[in-house]
């Protein structure tokens, strides 16, 4: 999953964020750098380095002219850290940032200065490691580095399990794989991560009880028609219970502007590599949404049938939706989505007369890997079965359970 491979790290925006503030952001780079050192004889082995340093920030807000939008990324490379800068869309008022860049060098230092840049940049070597070739003789053997460092990824290498020609890499005790991380040190990584996403997820669904909001998580691979079936919805409900939505996409506010179209509050969070939603984004959305009690809060996450599975965000249902074109088998393909759903909903159903999509043995798989899941089967666009999705949502506004009709089900 995510905690492992690192595709959460990277820049990621909620819209509206405030850009006036001044703060400082401590935070810790652990990386190795391969460092090649000419012996006699020659060896080359890796040096550890953790890097301690913090980014000053100085906002000064002005109304003249329009700001911009700077993400941070930072690359790590063998011969220092390179920092690159995107600059976005313009936001209503001007932003002025200072910002304090630390290279890291190791005999050399590499910068992007190729993109354009609004701001100062200040280098400053507070690391340098001066590391030489050695032409001077030693006596002693450096073969022990060497077998040392061979034992060690021998110790690490995961075998993945066989099964006839097919190699499975998730049977490990932590459920995946991460080149040179062994099974341990894996399942250690995901559990502080998971802790943290957990104990803020409680804090969101405290925060949602107490205010009698119903919460829904709505997650389903890109294209399986979350914001159709969400803007139908919307449409037939806004005149009955406040609605809001938090719109979850790696980059645009395309889904957050479709959502407002219906009148409807709406904020888009942009995860940038990030490939799902997680508490502390859904906490900082509602809070600028302001959400009035007995409401109906939706959260469309990022397409995705992987990792928003395993990310508690303090809703009350898990909502995965399925759309006809996808294949029946989806539901095996992706087993820890659909266990985790309270709800499926087969979408797109007014095209089964030119698919040979099997209604039948879709509901069956997913029941294969998860027996209490409720299943309803709909075209957000043409509206067949939404009322069935509506009876659903009033029972869980009112805390009951909604029975569903089984004629939607073809006989499921």
């Amino acid at each position: 999953m995510c905690t492992t491979c690192g595709c959460g790290e990277g820049e990621r925006r909620i819209e509206g964020d405030e850009p006036a503030h001044s703060h400082h952001h401590p935070h810790t780079h652990d990386h190795h750098h391969e460092h090649s050192h000419s012996h006699d004889p020659v060896h080359s082995h890796p040096h550890h380095h953790d890097h301690h340093h913090g980014h000053d920030h100085e906002h000064d807000e002005t109304s003249a002219a329009p700001g911009v939008i700077i993400h941070h990324h930072h690359y790590y490379y063998h011969h220092g850290d390179v920092h690159h800068h995107y600059h976005g869309a313009a936001r209503p008022s001007a932003v002025r940032h200072t910002h304090e860049h630390h290279a890291h060098t190791h005999g050399s230092h590499d910068h992007h200065d190729n993109e354009p840049h609004d701001h100062h940049h200040h280098d400053h070597v507070h690391h340098s490691h001066a590391h030489h070739d050695h032409d001077h003789d030693h006596d002693h053997d450096h073969d022990h580095h060497a077998r040392s460092h061979e034992h060690r990824q021998q110790e690490e290498r995961f075998q993945p399990m066989e099964q006839e020609n097919h190699l499975h890499y998730g049977q490990g005790a932590a459920g995946t794989h991460a080149p040179g991380v062994g099974q341990q040190r894996l399942l250690q990584i995901e559990m502080d991560v998971l802790s943290k996403n957990n104990q803020l997820a409680a804090h969101n669904r405290e925060h949602f009880d107490a205010a009698h909001i119903l919460a829904l998580n709505l997650v389903s691979s890109p294209g399986s028609g979350k914001t159709t079936l969400l803007t139908n919805t919307l449409h037939l409900l806004r005149e009955r219970v406040p609605c809001a939505v938090i719109e979850g996409d790696q980059q645009t506010t395309n889904d957050a502007d479709r959502i407002r179209a219906t009148g409807v509050p709406a904020i888009q969070v942009n995860t940038g590599k990030g490939c799902h939603l997680d508490a502390q984004m859904v906490h900082d959305a509602m809070h600028r949404l302001q959400l009035p009690n007995q409401s109906l809060l939706f959260i469309e996450n990022v397409g995705n049938l992987v990792c928003p599975a395993g990310f508690d965000l303090g809703e009350r249902h898990k909502i995965a939706v399925l759309s006809v074109t996808e294949g029946e088998d989806k539901p095996l393909k992706y087993p820890h989505m659909f266990a985790a759903a309270s709800l499926m909903i087969i979408n797109k159903i007014d095209l089964l007369p030119y698919l040979d999509f099997d209604l039948e043995a879709c509901v069956a798989n997913a029941r294969r890997v998860n027996p209490q899941i409720e299943v309803m089967a709909l075209s957000a666009r043409t509206g067949e079965g939404m009322e069935v999705w509506l009876a659903w949502l009033e029972a869980q506004l009112l805390g009951a359970q909604a029975p569903l009709q089984p004629s939607l089900l073809s006989g499921a």
